[in-house]
């Protein structure tokens, strides 16, 4: 298990990303949250083994691809927190 935390920027608040992301997370075994920064970026925290969360963010660049410009990426030890996937914010 691994946490990865994703930093979207672009035209991404106000383009309902964040709900987006959510159904994205329930086709995956993946668990954290997604919310929007202050500053204008939409955060990803994800849970869950390495292949799951490389299909997650596979499939992210095709459902938001005339919307996220940059995809900042960070690699943790998973904290194991989550019991779900939810939308912060």
């Amino acid at each position: 298990m691994i946490r990865v935390t994703c930093y979207l920027s672009g035209r991404v608040q106000g383009v309902g990303m964040r709900f987006a992301v959510h159904e994205l997370a329930r086709n995956h075994p993946v668990t954290g949250y997604v919310e929007n920064t202050i500053d204008g970026r939409v955060c990803i925290v994800l849970e869950g083994d390495s292949n799951s969360i490389d299909a997650f963010l596979a499939r992210l660049r095709v459902v938001g691809p005339g919307h996220i410009h940059a995809l900042d990426r960070f690699e943790s030890t998973a904290s194991g927190e989550f019991s779900n996937f939810s939308i912060r914010r």
